[in-house]
Parts: structure tokens; sequence; C-alpha cells
């Protein structure tokens, strides 16, 4: 199922790389930049999150707050967190229920063999819980600009 602008954001109550519950509920009133990522500590998805690191700065700067998801436990989510410095929650969906919420899981290929994961998305949420603009199968690097485009 894709989610396009103006759709609501599916709720979710995941935990974080601490092992607290955080939930689409804590965000409102905030611009909130969800983004979903096949697995900690991989080349892509390192790329991804600290493209979203750097860009920390404007981002605060325009209030938009960011989390990651994955299927990884939070002790793996902690790992990645520290080792790059990421500043912003990075939430475990292990039964990947919340990326096929918003339409983040499907098949995949690769070397020649299809299997269900993670595809890279992210999603631009306004302050109501609504749909700003949404990236299916983004770039690790596109993330960023894509968001900022729409934050211009």
């Amino acid at each position: 199922m894709a989610l396009n602008p103006g759709d609501p954001a599916p709720d979710f109550h995941l935990l974080d790389q601490h092992g607290d519950t955080v939930s689409l509920s804590d965000f409102k009133g905030d611009l909130f930049l969800l983004y979903f990522y096949p697995k900690a500590d991989t080349p892509g998805c390192t790329t991804q999150a600290c493209c979203l690191r750097d860009a920390m700065p404007d981002f605060e700067k325009s209030g938009v707050k960011i989390c990651g998801v994955s299927p990884d436990e939070p002790a793996a989510q902690r790992k990645f967190a520290e080792k790059y410095s990421l500043p912003f929650p990075l939430l475990s969906d292990p039964d990947h229920a919340v990326a096929e919420a918003y339409g983040a899981w499907g098949e995949k290929s690769l070397y020649g063999k299809t299997y269900f994961g993670v595809i890279r998305s992210s999603f631009l949420i306004d302050q109501n819980g609504l749909i700003l603009d949404a990236w299916i199968k983004v770039a690790p690097k596109d993330t960023v600009p894509n968001a900022q485009n729409v934050l211009a």
C-alpha cells in the first residue's frame, strides 16, 4: 500500500536503541522525517544515516525531528548509533509491521534471488500526522536533498 501526500501517517509504537517506546504521537506538532533502512551498519544504511546526521543543523532550524526504522533489535541499533554518533532515535521493527504499514516492506532481489525485506523509503510527516511527501526506493544519499527540497 503506497502512502501519498495528504494520507494520515500510520501510528506506531516501537522501541528505540535505548529500550524506550517511541510513538508517532510523540511528534505531534513537529515536522517529522521517518526513514526506513534495511540493516544497521551496512554501507548504504551507514551512508544514509550519516547524511542525515550531518544535515541535522539544517533540519533543526526547520523544526524537523528524525527517526530511522529497521528490523534490527535495539542493541544493534544502539551499537550503530554509538559507532556513528547518530543523534536521533533508531527504532526496532523486528516483525516489520510498521514497515508494512508504510509500504516500506516488499519483494526485493539480489543476485537473482528474490526475498522480502525493507525497501529503503523516507516519509516527511507534517505537524498533524499527515504525509507531506514520500520517497520509496530512495537512494541512500537522496533522503536529505529530497526532504530539503520540500522544506525549501
